[in-house]
Protein backbone atom coordinates (compact mmCIF):
# COMPACT_ATOMS: atom_id res chain seq x y z
CA UNK A 1 0.00 0.00 0.00
CA UNK A 2 1.27 3.55 -0.67
CA UNK A 3 2.12 5.70 2.28
CA UNK A 4 -0.84 8.02 1.57
CA UNK A 5 -3.35 5.20 2.15
CA UNK A 6 -3.91 5.64 5.91
CA UNK A 7 -7.44 6.56 6.99
CA UNK A 8 -6.79 10.21 7.89
CA UNK A 9 -4.86 10.93 4.73
CA UNK A 10 -7.48 9.16 2.61
CA UNK A 11 -10.28 11.23 4.14
CA UNK A 12 -8.33 14.43 3.53
CA UNK A 13 -7.67 13.51 -0.10
CA UNK A 14 -11.36 12.71 -0.62
CA UNK A 15 -12.38 16.05 0.87
CA UNK A 16 -9.89 18.05 -1.23
CA UNK A 17 -10.77 16.35 -4.50
CA UNK A 18 -14.53 16.63 -4.09
CA UNK A 19 -14.27 20.30 -3.06
CA UNK A 20 -12.16 20.96 -6.17
CA UNK A 21 -14.65 19.07 -8.35
CA UNK A 22 -17.65 20.95 -6.97
CA UNK A 23 -15.96 24.23 -7.93
CA UNK A 24 -14.44 23.25 -11.27
CA UNK A 25 -16.37 20.42 -12.93
CA UNK A 26 -17.31 20.91 -16.55
CA UNK A 27 -21.02 21.19 -17.34
CA UNK A 28 -21.50 18.07 -19.47
CA UNK A 29 -24.92 16.68 -20.47
CA UNK A 30 -24.36 13.23 -18.96
CA UNK A 31 -23.63 14.85 -15.59
CA UNK A 32 -27.22 16.13 -15.42
CA UNK A 33 -28.75 12.69 -15.07
CA UNK A 34 -28.65 9.57 -12.93
CA UNK A 35 -30.39 7.45 -15.57
CA UNK A 36 -28.15 4.36 -15.85
CA UNK A 37 -28.97 3.98 -19.55
CA UNK A 38 -27.93 7.57 -20.38
CA UNK A 39 -24.77 7.20 -18.32
CA UNK A 40 -24.01 3.91 -20.08
CA UNK A 41 -24.35 5.54 -23.52
CA UNK A 42 -22.02 8.37 -22.50
CA UNK A 43 -19.37 6.04 -21.09
CA UNK A 44 -19.29 3.91 -24.25
CA UNK A 45 -19.11 7.00 -26.48
CA UNK A 46 -16.30 8.53 -24.40
CA UNK A 47 -14.00 5.52 -24.75
CA UNK A 48 -10.98 6.71 -26.77
CA UNK A 49 -12.97 9.72 -28.00
CA UNK A 50 -12.65 13.42 -27.14
CA UNK A 51 -15.39 14.96 -25.00
CA UNK A 52 -16.00 17.71 -27.57
CA UNK A 53 -16.69 15.12 -30.28
CA UNK A 54 -19.16 13.24 -28.09
CA UNK A 55 -21.49 15.97 -26.81
CA UNK A 56 -23.67 16.49 -29.91
CA UNK A 57 -23.59 12.81 -30.83
CA UNK A 58 -24.75 11.94 -27.32
CA UNK A 59 -27.68 14.35 -27.48
CA UNK A 60 -28.77 13.13 -30.93
CA UNK A 61 -28.44 9.48 -29.91
CA UNK A 62 -30.60 9.89 -26.80
CA UNK A 63 -33.15 11.95 -28.69
CA UNK A 64 -33.60 9.07 -31.14
CA UNK A 65 -33.14 6.25 -28.61
CA UNK A 66 -34.24 7.66 -25.22
CA UNK A 67 -34.56 4.27 -23.49
CA UNK A 68 -33.03 0.82 -23.50
CA UNK A 69 -36.11 -0.61 -25.17
CA UNK A 70 -36.01 2.03 -27.93
CA UNK A 71 -32.40 1.14 -28.69
CA UNK A 72 -33.15 -2.58 -28.55
CA UNK A 73 -35.90 -2.23 -31.18
CA UNK A 74 -33.76 -0.16 -33.56
CA UNK A 75 -32.20 -1.41 -36.77
CA UNK A 76 -28.44 -1.82 -36.51
CA UNK A 77 -27.79 0.36 -39.56
CA UNK A 78 -29.72 3.22 -37.95
CA UNK A 79 -27.68 2.84 -34.76
CA UNK A 80 -24.44 2.90 -36.73
CA UNK A 81 -25.60 5.91 -38.76
CA UNK A 82 -26.07 7.93 -35.57
CA UNK A 83 -22.69 6.70 -34.33
CA UNK A 84 -20.94 7.80 -37.53
CA UNK A 85 -18.02 10.09 -36.81
CA UNK A 86 -17.18 8.60 -33.41
CA UNK A 87 -15.25 5.66 -34.86
CA UNK A 88 -14.65 2.27 -33.25
CA UNK A 89 -18.03 1.08 -34.48
CA UNK A 90 -17.81 -2.19 -32.61
CA UNK A 91 -18.73 -0.15 -29.52
CA UNK A 92 -22.08 0.79 -31.10
CA UNK A 93 -22.80 -2.78 -32.16
CA UNK A 94 -22.03 -4.13 -28.68
CA UNK A 95 -24.15 -1.39 -27.08
CA UNK A 96 -27.02 -2.39 -29.37
CA UNK A 97 -26.57 -6.08 -28.56
CA UNK A 98 -26.46 -5.39 -24.83
CA UNK A 99 -29.65 -3.30 -25.04
CA UNK A 100 -31.36 -6.19 -26.80
CA UNK A 101 -30.21 -8.53 -24.02
CA UNK A 102 -31.54 -6.17 -21.32
CA UNK A 103 -34.87 -5.85 -23.15
CA UNK A 104 -35.25 -9.60 -23.73
CA UNK A 105 -33.89 -10.98 -20.46
CA UNK A 106 -34.48 -8.20 -17.92
CA UNK A 107 -37.66 -6.49 -19.13
CA UNK A 108 -35.60 -3.42 -20.09
CA UNK A 109 -34.37 -2.91 -16.52
CA UNK A 110 -30.60 -2.51 -16.32
CA UNK A 111 -28.64 -4.29 -13.58
CA UNK A 112 -27.83 -2.12 -10.56
CA UNK A 113 -24.45 -3.53 -9.49
CA UNK A 114 -21.08 -3.47 -11.20
CA UNK A 115 -20.83 -7.24 -10.97
CA UNK A 116 -24.17 -7.76 -12.71
CA UNK A 117 -23.45 -5.07 -15.33
CA UNK A 118 -20.27 -6.91 -16.35
CA UNK A 119 -22.42 -9.80 -17.61
CA UNK A 120 -23.73 -7.64 -20.46
CA UNK A 121 -21.98 -7.67 -23.87
CA UNK A 122 -19.36 -4.94 -24.23
CA UNK A 123 -19.39 -3.83 -20.58
CA UNK A 124 -16.07 -4.31 -18.81
CA UNK A 125 -14.89 -3.42 -15.32
CA UNK A 126 -14.42 0.28 -16.05
CA UNK A 127 -17.85 0.88 -17.62
CA UNK A 128 -19.63 -1.27 -15.04
CA UNK A 129 -18.02 0.64 -12.16
CA UNK A 130 -18.85 4.00 -13.75
CA UNK A 131 -22.53 3.15 -14.23
CA UNK A 132 -22.96 1.52 -10.82
CA UNK A 133 -21.22 4.31 -8.91
CA UNK A 134 -22.79 7.27 -10.75
CA UNK A 135 -26.32 5.93 -11.18
CA UNK A 136 -26.68 3.80 -8.04
CA UNK A 137 -24.07 5.03 -5.58
CA UNK A 138 -22.12 1.76 -5.40
CA UNK A 139 -18.71 2.36 -3.81
CA UNK A 140 -16.61 0.86 -6.59
CA UNK A 141 -13.58 2.56 -8.10
CA UNK A 142 -13.31 3.50 -11.76
CA UNK A 143 -9.84 3.10 -13.28
CA UNK A 144 -9.23 4.51 -16.75
CA UNK A 145 -6.12 6.02 -18.29
CA UNK A 146 -6.67 9.33 -16.51
CA UNK A 147 -7.05 7.69 -13.11
CA UNK A 148 -4.00 5.50 -13.68
CA UNK A 149 -1.88 8.52 -14.60
CA UNK A 150 -3.05 10.58 -11.58
CA UNK A 151 -2.48 7.85 -9.01
CA UNK A 152 0.82 6.76 -10.55
CA UNK A 153 2.08 10.31 -10.24
CA UNK A 154 0.77 10.66 -6.69
CA UNK A 155 2.68 7.55 -5.63
CA UNK A 156 5.70 7.85 -7.92
CA UNK A 157 5.02 4.56 -9.66
CA UNK A 158 6.88 4.34 -12.96
CA UNK A 159 6.72 1.85 -15.80
CA UNK A 160 9.02 1.47 -18.78
CA UNK A 161 7.70 -1.66 -20.46
CA UNK A 162 4.57 -3.79 -20.76
CA UNK A 163 5.36 -5.88 -17.68
CA UNK A 164 5.94 -2.75 -15.62
CA UNK A 165 2.67 -1.25 -16.85
CA UNK A 166 0.74 -4.34 -15.76
CA UNK A 167 2.30 -4.20 -12.28
CA UNK A 168 1.51 -0.49 -11.92
CA UNK A 169 -2.04 -1.11 -13.10
CA UNK A 170 -2.59 -3.66 -10.32
CA UNK A 171 -1.25 -1.24 -7.70
CA UNK A 172 -3.40 1.57 -9.05
CA UNK A 173 -6.54 -0.57 -8.95
CA UNK A 174 -5.85 -1.56 -5.34
CA UNK A 175 -5.16 2.03 -4.30
CA UNK A 176 -8.21 3.38 -6.13
CA UNK A 177 -10.43 0.86 -4.32
CA UNK A 178 -9.29 2.21 -0.93
CA UNK A 179 -9.50 5.84 -2.04
CA UNK A 180 -13.04 6.03 -3.47
CA UNK A 181 -15.38 8.01 -1.22
CA UNK A 182 -18.30 5.74 -0.12
CA UNK A 183 -20.51 8.78 0.54
CA UNK A 184 -20.22 10.18 -3.01
CA UNK A 185 -18.66 7.42 -5.11
CA UNK A 186 -20.08 8.62 -8.42
CA UNK A 187 -18.88 12.18 -7.91
CA UNK A 188 -15.52 10.96 -6.64
CA UNK A 189 -14.95 8.77 -9.70
CA UNK A 190 -15.92 11.59 -12.03
CA UNK A 191 -13.73 13.98 -10.06
CA UNK A 192 -10.55 11.94 -10.37
CA UNK A 193 -11.18 11.39 -14.09
CA UNK A 194 -11.81 15.14 -14.46
CA UNK A 195 -8.56 15.85 -12.65
CA UNK A 196 -6.66 13.69 -15.11
CA UNK A 197 -8.43 15.18 -18.12
CA UNK A 198 -8.00 18.85 -17.21
CA UNK A 199 -5.16 19.27 -14.67
CA UNK A 200 -2.97 16.16 -14.41
CA UNK A 201 -2.64 15.91 -18.18
CA UNK A 202 -0.11 13.66 -20.00
CA UNK A 203 1.97 16.66 -20.98
CA UNK A 204 2.48 19.93 -19.07
CA UNK A 205 0.35 19.12 -16.02
CA UNK A 206 -0.88 22.17 -14.08
CA UNK A 207 0.48 21.10 -10.70
CA UNK A 208 -0.07 24.51 -9.08
CA UNK A 209 -3.82 24.07 -9.58
CA UNK A 210 -3.99 20.46 -8.40
CA UNK A 211 -5.87 19.78 -5.13
CA UNK A 212 -3.53 16.86 -4.48
CA UNK A 213 -0.24 18.69 -5.07
CA UNK A 214 0.86 18.28 -1.42
CA UNK A 215 0.28 14.53 -1.59
CA UNK A 216 2.06 14.06 -4.93
CA UNK A 217 5.54 12.54 -5.04
CA UNK A 218 6.35 13.59 -8.60
CA UNK A 219 4.63 16.95 -9.29
CA UNK A 220 4.58 16.19 -12.99
CA UNK A 221 8.10 14.79 -13.19
CA UNK A 222 6.87 11.32 -13.98
CA UNK A 223 8.53 8.88 -16.35
CA UNK A 224 6.29 6.51 -18.24
CA UNK A 225 6.59 4.28 -21.24
CA UNK A 226 6.84 6.44 -24.35
CA UNK A 227 3.77 6.59 -26.55
CA UNK A 228 4.08 5.20 -30.05
CA UNK A 229 4.97 7.96 -32.50
CA UNK A 230 2.40 9.21 -34.97
CA UNK A 231 2.66 7.62 -38.40
CA UNK A 232 1.37 8.78 -41.77
CA UNK A 233 -0.44 6.65 -44.33
CA UNK A 234 -1.62 7.57 -47.82
CA UNK A 235 -5.00 6.39 -49.09
CA UNK A 236 -7.07 6.96 -52.21
CA UNK A 237 -10.83 6.78 -52.82
CA UNK A 238 -13.09 7.14 -55.83
CA UNK A 239 -15.96 9.61 -55.84
CA UNK A 240 -18.26 8.32 -58.55
CA UNK A 241 -21.46 10.29 -59.14
CA UNK A 242 -24.26 9.44 -61.58
CA UNK A 243 -26.51 12.29 -62.70
CA UNK A 244 -30.13 11.47 -63.63
CA UNK A 245 -33.56 13.10 -63.73
CA UNK A 246 -34.12 11.87 -60.18
CA UNK A 247 -30.99 13.65 -59.03
CA UNK A 248 -27.39 12.79 -58.32
CA UNK A 249 -26.47 9.39 -56.91
CA UNK A 250 -23.12 8.37 -55.46
CA UNK A 251 -21.49 4.94 -55.52
CA UNK A 252 -20.84 3.50 -52.06
CA UNK A 253 -19.53 0.15 -50.93
CA UNK A 254 -19.72 -2.00 -47.85
CA UNK A 255 -17.09 -4.48 -46.77
CA UNK A 256 -18.96 -7.77 -46.75
CA UNK A 257 -16.69 -9.78 -44.47
CA UNK A 258 -15.90 -7.38 -41.62
CA UNK A 259 -17.50 -6.54 -38.30
CA UNK A 260 -17.99 -2.85 -39.10
CA UNK A 261 -20.76 -3.12 -41.77
CA UNK A 262 -20.17 0.56 -42.47
CA UNK A 263 -20.58 2.16 -45.89
CA UNK A 264 -17.74 4.09 -47.52
CA UNK A 265 -16.46 5.30 -50.87
CA UNK A 266 -14.76 2.68 -53.05
CA UNK A 267 -11.03 2.53 -52.41
CA UNK A 268 -8.63 2.57 -55.33
CA UNK A 269 -4.99 1.94 -56.14
CA UNK A 270 -2.56 4.14 -58.02
CA UNK A 271 -3.15 2.13 -61.20
CA UNK A 272 -6.87 3.01 -61.10
CA UNK A 273 -6.24 6.76 -61.23
CA UNK A 274 -2.98 6.99 -63.15
CA UNK A 275 -2.44 10.45 -64.60
CA UNK A 276 -5.43 11.99 -62.79
CA UNK A 277 -5.37 14.96 -60.45
CA UNK A 278 -7.30 14.42 -57.22
CA UNK A 279 -10.53 16.29 -56.74
CA UNK A 280 -9.55 16.94 -53.13
CA UNK A 281 -7.14 15.87 -50.43
CA UNK A 282 -8.49 15.17 -46.95
CA UNK A 283 -6.60 14.64 -43.71
CA UNK A 284 -8.08 12.17 -41.24
CA UNK A 285 -6.58 11.00 -37.94
CA UNK A 286 -7.34 7.78 -36.06
CA UNK A 287 -5.38 7.14 -32.87
CA UNK A 288 -1.66 7.23 -33.77
CA UNK A 289 -2.16 7.37 -37.53
CA UNK A 290 -2.55 10.45 -39.73
CA UNK A 291 -4.20 9.53 -43.01
CA UNK A 292 -3.65 11.65 -46.11
CA UNK A 293 -6.59 10.77 -48.34
CA UNK A 294 -6.71 11.65 -52.03
CA UNK A 295 -10.18 11.61 -53.59
CA UNK A 296 -10.57 11.19 -57.34
CA UNK A 297 -13.65 11.97 -59.41
CA UNK A 298 -14.09 8.84 -61.52
CA UNK A 299 -16.54 7.90 -64.30
CA UNK A 300 -19.61 5.76 -63.75
CA UNK A 301 -18.02 2.71 -65.37
CA UNK A 302 -17.72 1.16 -61.88
CA UNK A 303 -20.83 -0.99 -61.91
CA UNK A 304 -23.10 -1.81 -59.01
CA UNK A 305 -22.50 -5.26 -57.53
CA UNK A 306 -19.71 -7.08 -55.78
CA UNK A 307 -16.09 -6.04 -56.01
CA UNK A 308 -14.12 -8.87 -54.47
CA UNK A 309 -15.36 -8.95 -50.86
CA UNK A 310 -17.36 -5.73 -51.16
CA UNK A 311 -20.95 -4.84 -52.02
CA UNK A 312 -21.61 -1.70 -54.05
CA UNK A 313 -24.75 0.44 -54.31
CA UNK A 314 -25.86 3.66 -55.97
CA UNK A 315 -27.63 5.91 -53.46
CA UNK A 316 -28.96 9.45 -53.51
CA UNK A 317 -27.06 12.04 -51.52
CA UNK A 318 -30.08 12.40 -49.23
CA UNK A 319 -30.13 8.65 -48.53
CA UNK A 320 -26.37 8.63 -47.98
CA UNK A 321 -26.78 11.15 -45.15
CA UNK A 322 -29.03 8.66 -43.31
CA UNK A 323 -26.78 5.64 -43.86
CA UNK A 324 -24.16 4.16 -41.59
CA UNK A 325 -21.24 5.95 -43.24
CA UNK A 326 -17.72 5.97 -41.90
CA UNK A 327 -16.64 9.31 -40.50
CA UNK A 328 -14.18 9.69 -43.37
CA UNK A 329 -16.86 9.05 -46.02
CA UNK A 330 -19.18 11.57 -44.35
CA UNK A 331 -16.36 14.13 -44.31
CA UNK A 332 -15.58 13.60 -48.02
CA UNK A 333 -19.24 13.84 -49.11
CA UNK A 334 -19.76 17.01 -47.06
CA UNK A 335 -16.79 18.63 -48.78
CA UNK A 336 -17.90 17.34 -52.19
CA UNK A 337 -21.32 18.97 -51.74
CA UNK A 338 -19.62 22.34 -51.24
CA UNK A 339 -17.62 21.83 -54.46
CA UNK A 340 -20.77 20.95 -56.44
CA UNK A 341 -22.72 23.89 -55.02
CA UNK A 342 -19.95 26.35 -55.92
CA UNK A 343 -19.88 25.23 -59.57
Amino acid sequence: MPRVANALKTAEMQRKLLAWYDRNKRDLPWRRTQDPYAIWVSEIMLQQTRVAAVIEKYRAFLERFPTVSALAKADEQEVLALWSGLGYYRRARMLHRAAQAVAAERRSVMPRTAEALRTLPGIGSYTAAAIASIAHGEAVAVVDGNVERVLSRICGWESHDAAGEAAVRRKVEAFAATLVDPRRPGDFNQAIMELGATICTPRNPQCLLCPWARECRTLGEHKTRKRAPMTTQNMAYMLTVCESKAGARVLLEQRAATHTVMWELPACGDEDVAGQEPLMTVRHAIMQVNYIVRVYATPTAHATGRARDRIRRWVSLEEAERMALTGLARKILARARKIWVSK
